[in-house]
């Protein structure tokens, strides 16, 4: 009898450390319970300004994260940089096998408060859309007395990325309680300067190699797929910038003494750029493409996503689309030209009849994994060369070289960080898909890579690990944007696939 008692009490013991029997409906009621639970925790870590052009603000949001996972009975410990720190949290698993590194941003976009339909976009305020599909805001307390999954929290990074933090920290609460011990050791790495674009993270993964050592890295950031099913993204593009500054005159000229005399930046510019592109979108410098092959097994692999795309054009604004590409999911496996802004003298109330001084474009090339950033940027740059310019690196012309060159252009550029990519049967692949298809009750959407750039090549590259995105935030969330928001249904479904995961064996 005693021999009988003690098995039925190991099964249970396995049942709650390893999740096998912790299906979908078992792991909705808690997710529920505790996503609930967690409101105000989300509340007061949106409250925290968290941009990280300001250092002290940033030291409040350091300071908050070593709190929250210390009573979680994590070691933690700050990784020095030239800058702000990156925050490594700690938990081990006895006996396991396998390390997971966790990647968490804490940092958001800088704000412009007269752009936002709030008194303050740090201080969350929940809304309910009205019939006319405008967002009002509600009392606060709805969203435990009259909770509806279709409320929204409007704050600055509550979908980038603080909503993930708080519902994995509300999973981690859910699965103490609950007696889910995960039977792989837990590394969380937290970034507080991923809006900059991690500048010291490549260094930081190299002078902590050790620190960081793991078998896998799973990225919590990003939007689902606009479905809004469970989504798991197996790559990212990366990111180069580039600054480009046409010269004109030494100082703005009058237009109608200069006007057909001094040459106008603004339109040298104008036509620099547009020599970049054809009107379908493509970039016309000759090799720009090169080494990108969509194969039958690729294109397989791309259409596979449930993506509509009238209804894609739609939520964005568009009537046609570029060419790069028969359609979104392809567009996104080619590096990217594109002109994040421009700027040159001035306009509306300040607008002056001048020829500028200068024009400015500001650049972004987002990199796939077949691509060499530095052939890239190496071709734009011979490109400009070919059209006549005198390139100077990050500075002013000289007088010499204003009365020796008829065209002049400034250049900077920078490598922000590469393209990854993980095959979909890795090891890590494997077990995300079974824990989400444990836990909503169908295997989620595998998207290859994603459009967007995150700084995770560093770890791919330096330690040697495959790397998988697990988004759980609305798509239609404003990231980046005045006015973003994160939909109460979401952070529910994110406690839920945290969850999955924490109780899923590896």
């Amino acid at each position: 009898m005693k021999k009988i008692i003690f098995l039925l009490a190991l099964t249970v013991s396995v049942t709650f450390c390893f999740g096998q029997k912790f299906d979908a409906e078992a792991l909705d009621r808690i997710a529920d319970e505790y996503a609930k639970k967690s409101w105000q925790q989300l509340a007061e870590l949106l409250s925290i300004p968290n941009d990280a052009h300001f250092p002290g603000d940033i030291e409040k949001n350091v300071k908050w994260c070593e709190s929250a996972f210390g009573a979680r009975g994590f070691t933690t410990k700050r990784l020095e940089t030239e800058r702000l720190p990156l925050l490594l949290a700690e938990k081990p698993a006895k006996k396991a096998k396998k390390t997971v590194l966790i990647y968490l941003q804490i940092d958001g976009q800088p704000v412009d408060p007269s752009a936002w339909l709030q008194d303050d976009p740090f201080v969350p305020v929940l809304k309910e859309q009205n019939s006319s599909g405008d967002w009002e805001i509600i009392d606060w307390d709805n969203i435990s007395s009259n909770y509806n999954p279709e409320f929204r929290i409007f704050a600055r990074s509550t979908s980038d990325s603080k909503g993930a933090v708080s519902a994995f920290l509300a999973a981690l609460d859910a699965s103490e309680v609950n007696k889910i011990r995960p039977n792989y050791n837990m590394k969380i790495i937290m970034d507080f300067e991923e809006e900059l674009g991690s500048p010291p993270l490549p260094k930081a993964v190299e002078t902590y190699k050790e620190d960081l050592a793991a078998d896998m890295l799973i990225i919590f950031d990003g939007p689902r797929h606009v479905s809004n099913k469970p989504t798991l993204t197996f790559g990212a593009r990366g990111i180069s910038t580039i600054t480009l500054t046409v010269h004109g005159p030494r100082k703005p000229q009058h237009s109608g003494h200069y006007g057909n005399y001094a040459p106008n930046p603004a339109w040298r510019l104008a036509h620099l750029l547009a020599s970049m592109k054809n009107e379908d979108g493509l970039v016309t410098i000759p090799g720009y493409y090169d080494g990108i092959e969509l194969t039958d097994e690729a294109r397989a692999i791309l259409s596979q996503v449930p993506d509509d795309e009238a209804e894609i054009m739609k939520s964005v604004g568009i009537a046609a689309t570029d060419k790069v590409g028969s359609n979104y999911q392809e567009s996104i496996q080619y590096p990217s030209l594109n002109v994040r802004g421009m700027a040159s003298a001035w306009i509306g109330d300040e607008v002056r009849t001048i020829v500028p001084s200068t024009a400015t474009a500001e650049i972004d090339v987002r990199l796939v994994l077949e691509s060499d950033p530095d052939r890239l940027l190496g071709l734009i740059k011979s490109h400009i060369r070919d059209q006549g310019y005198h390139i100077i690196d990050d500075r002013d012309p000289t007088e010499e070289e204003r009365m020796t060159h008829d065209k002049i252009i400034t250049w900077s550029s920078r490598i922000s960080y590469l393209a990854y990519r993980t095959p979909f049967d890795s090891e890590v692949g494997i077990w995300l898909d079974k824990a989400l298809t444990r836990a909503f009750g169908s295997s989620p959407i595998k998207i290859r890579n994603s459009g967007g750039s995150i700084p995770i090549s560093p770890f791919v590259n330096t330690l040697g690990i495959p790397a998988v995105t697990v988004p759980i935030v609305n798509r239609d969330n404003n990231q980046h944007s005045p006015n973003e928001n994160l939909r109460l249904g979401n952070y529910v479904d994110g406690v839920r696939t945290y969850l999955a995961i924490l109780s899923e064996e590896l």
